[in-house]
């Protein structure tokens, strides 16, 4: 099972949102996905957001680099994190 894809343009993640969370931030591998816990509900794009926010960090890319590829009203989302391709960093962040 991947998680992530090499491509291209960078690293394409699957991402399991999960909101209304007590903390954020990257929660290891649930199945084929990264479990990323956010704060904000799913309400007005806000989790969205947040969720932008906290892969920029925990990958260490401006936030203009983490591009939404599908999912945007999903839990179940596939992010690019543009011209990031370092795998061993990917397994190392997700936990895996």
């Amino acid at each position: 099972m991947a998680f992530f894809v090499e491509t291209p343009d960078g690293i394409v993640l699957n991402v399991k949102a999960q909101p209304r969370s007590s903390k954020a931030g990257v929660d290891g591998l649930l199945g084929d996905a990264v479990k990323v816990r956010i704060r904000c509900a799913p309400v007005d794009g806000k989790a969205n957001k947040e969720l932008v926010e906290t892969l920029a960090d925990a990958f260490g890319l401006p936030k203009s680099s983490v591009v939404f590829k599908s999912g945007e009203t999903s839990k179940t989302k596939r992010i690019l994190l543009r011209g990031f391709v370092d795998a061993a960093a990917v397994r190392k962040v997700c936990g895996a």
